[in-house]
């Protein structure tokens, strides 16, 4: 706690001195990290550019994402409806739980809850995004440890593309307001930017009408936020980047004693060193506090009693990073730095049935080195190579039962866990080839390793989703993955482009959800995830008109043996095997801006043994968008504006929930320029 006080403080301090720094000359800031390095060029890369971002029927990043082919949450829901424990991301089918498998970064800095690993995507509203790549393989190198699937890394709204003052005001379907307004000034060569959100609605019932019960009801949301940014130069060639953040999440999921409370508090500071030897260094802080309540369910959904109250999970996360880039000529890009991250928290909650307290958790560190090389030897060709070694630690895991009729330990369920810790070393490797360097083919191939440290939650605290149960397991060992890829692209001009990979992957000692007895399951190491499968991006501009499409085939399996071989060549969990996604805009500036986004997502199973399968899904989200002078413009939105059912979740006693269904929105937008 003292760790995560200080580093608040500084970044608190920094960021309300900066103006200070506001003075210095003609000198323009950009509010990004360094260029991306020469090497990516070998990798599965994709690009979400701000255009894009504008054009959603929801306003969500999580939707957004959808975009980049084989992105997926555990679940199909979207942060209005979903329970946040679920909404961890993964591609390339490398799911089987709700833990984060992709490395998410904004502004350089890790958004990965410290205690569960889900992401709290209410957070990241895309009206402050200004760009997102998504680079599909394991090992980031560069960033450190959890890029098992890939990186998504979102960068701000830089100056040039913010406007003075921006402000939107939505009314949709089920009394839902959606608002949000964002003031940029200029600081010398700087900019500050304030902005601030919230988002309401009555919700939708998750149950489908088929199996509902007189306890079922819409699912209510409320979702605050706020953030600051500024960014001032520190000297010639340095500037300073310093972010806040604030979100308080509260949503119901559809059943008496089963609301949920998420506070979100992110604060970072970034320094930026354009020089000839170029260099970052930042550090960052995170405190979260959740609390969510379960219920059981009777006979016939008639009667709902609380079975756990989770009152409250504390849990912060410190972390540093930096890099350095020395100046070794035409052709060579360099890249050395270290990183390192600390996490600590707990669950504390209460078993209803047995008027037992519950407090689990403990803490991990992760230290860590990293080199990363690029050679454009001759025209053409790009050779890359990285390499990280890590450290990491768990201490203090623990798990105390009391019960509180007596005041007396429950032995059986109360343990201090003996500390462990370890060393990991990962790397990449990649080649792209361009003939003559002017040829609109481009080929290229990579191979990878990456790691992924469990998340405190996995470790210590079981959990109940409904009747169903899950156990902890402290004994879980860090996954790795390796795997390689290899893609070509065709290119023949600027705004047109058609690319493919194929890639094979082996998840190591994958943490998965092992059925062991009725309606009980327990996070386990099986022996692998293997996955292989394509990947297909498109877009072309021609005039007014931009397309962009996707589609992925991934045919993931579970390798098992021992207690868990009843898994053995089974689909992992929520993993489907086809997604596609197709989005047409038509824009023609002062007259109308017009978009339409398919998306289809495959059958996939609810479970680890494949008994109870999630139907597929085609939907239809679009979006219209007309100036009315004076810097206002008119919306109109729909998601799912066929009102497809889009099936969630399935429970053992065969009940369906639902994801989002049709939702329409009007919408008023103002800007200054």
């Amino acid at each position: 706690m003292r760790h995560f006080r200080f580093l608040l403080s500084a970044v608190c301090v920094a960021a309300l001195s900066a103006p200070a720094f506001a003075d210095a000359g003609d000198i323009v800031v950009t509010g990004q990290g360094l260029a991306n390095s020469p090497g990516d060029a070998a990798y599965d890369v994709i690009s979400i550019d701000k255009a894009r971002l504008d054009l959603s029927a929801s306003g969500r990043m999580e939707d957004i994402l959808r975009d980049a082919a084989g992105f997926q949450q555990f679940r199909r829901s979207d942060a209005r409806s979903a329970h946040p424990t679920s909404q961890g991301a993964t591609l390339r089918g490398l799911g089987g739980n709700a833990s984060t498998r992709a490395l998410i970064l904004l502004d350089g800095v890790p958004m990965i809850d410290p205690f569960g690993g889900w992401v709290s995507w209410a957070a990241l509203d895309p009206a402050r995004i200004g760009h997102v790549r998504v680079t599909r393989g394991g090992g980031s190198g560069i960033y450190g440890a959890g890029a098992l699937a890939g990186t998504i890394e979102l960068s701000s709204v830089g100056p040039e593309e913010a406007t003075r003052l921006s402000a939107s005001l939505a009314y949709g379907s089920r009394e839902s307001i959606d608002a949000d307004a964002t003031l940029t000034a200029r600081l010398g060569g700087g900019f500050l930017m304030v902005s601030g959100g919230h988002a309401r609605g009555d919700g939708f019932i998750p149950v489908v009408e088929e199996d509902r019960g007189p306890i079922d009801r819409a699912a209510r949301y409320k979702q605050s936020r706020a953030s600051a940014r500024a960014v001032i130069p520190a000297g010639e060639d340095i500037e300073l980047q310093a972010n806040g953040s604030f979100l308080l999440d509260q949503r119901d999921r559809g059943v008496p004693f089963t609301g949920n409370s998420n506070l979100a508090v992110d604060g970072s500071l970034r320094l930026v060193g354009r020089g000839p030897w170029q260099w970052e260094a930042s550090a960052w802080v995170q405190h979260r506090e959740f609390s969510s309540g379960f219920a059981s369910i009777g006979a016939g959904r008639a009667t709902a009693g609380q079975s756990l109250d989770q009152y409250n999970v504390p849990a912060n996360g410190v972390g540093a990073r930096a890099e350095i880039r020395p100046s070794l000529g035409e052709g060579v890009n360099l890249r050395l730095g270290g990183d390192l991250r600390h996490v600590s928290g707990q669950t504390q909650e209460l078993v209803i049935a047995t008027n037992v307290g519950r407090v689990a958790g403990g803490e991990q560190e992760i230290y860590g080195g990293f080199a990363e090389l690029a050679l454009l030897p001759s025209d053409g060709v790009t050779l890359t190579a990285s390499g990280r070694i890590d450290r990491w630690r768990l201490r203090d895991g623990r798990r105390t039962e009391i019960n509180r009729n007596t005041g007396a330990p429950v032995a059986a369920n109360s343990a201090v866990y003996p500390d462990r810790s370890g060393t990991e070393a990962t790397g990449r490797a990649g080649i792209a080839w361009n003939p003559d360097g002017a040829s609109a083919i481009t080929v290229r191939a990579a191979a990878y390793s990456g790691w992924r440290l469990p998340t405190l939650n996995e470790l210590y605290r079981p959990f109940r989703a409904g009747n169903d149960s899950t156990v902890a397991n402290p004994g879980l060992d860090p996954e790795r993955v390796k795997g390689v890829e290899g893609g070509v692209a065709f290119q023949p001009l600027a705004n047109w482009r058609l690319a493919a990979t194929i890639f094979w992957n082996r998840l190591d000692d994958a943490v998965s959800n092992v059925t062991i007895g009725a309606n009980t399951r327990q996070r386990q190491n099986v022996d692998a995830i293997r996955s292989r499968g394509i990947e297909i991006e498109g877009f072309a501009t021609l005039g007014e008109w931009r397309l962009h499409a996707s589609y992925s085939h991934i045919d993931p399996r579970v390798r098992a043996s021992g207690a868990a071989i009843a898994l053995d060549g089974l689909r992992p969990a929520q993993t489907p095997r086809n997604q596609a996604s197709a989005s047409l805009d038509w824009n023609r500036p002062g007259l109308a801006r017009l978009g339409a986004t398919v998306r289809y997502i495959g059958r996939q199973f609810e479970d680890d043994q494949n008994s109870r399968r999630l139907d597929d899904a085609l939907t239809i989200d679009a979006v219209a968008s007309i100036p009315l002078g004076a810097g206002f413009t008119g919306e109109l939105r729909a998601e799912n504006i066929a009102n497809k059912r889009v099936e969630a979740t399935v429970g053992a006693d065969g009940t369906v929930e639902r994801a989002t269904p049709r939702t329409l929105w009007v919408a008023l937008r103002y800007e200054l320029r």
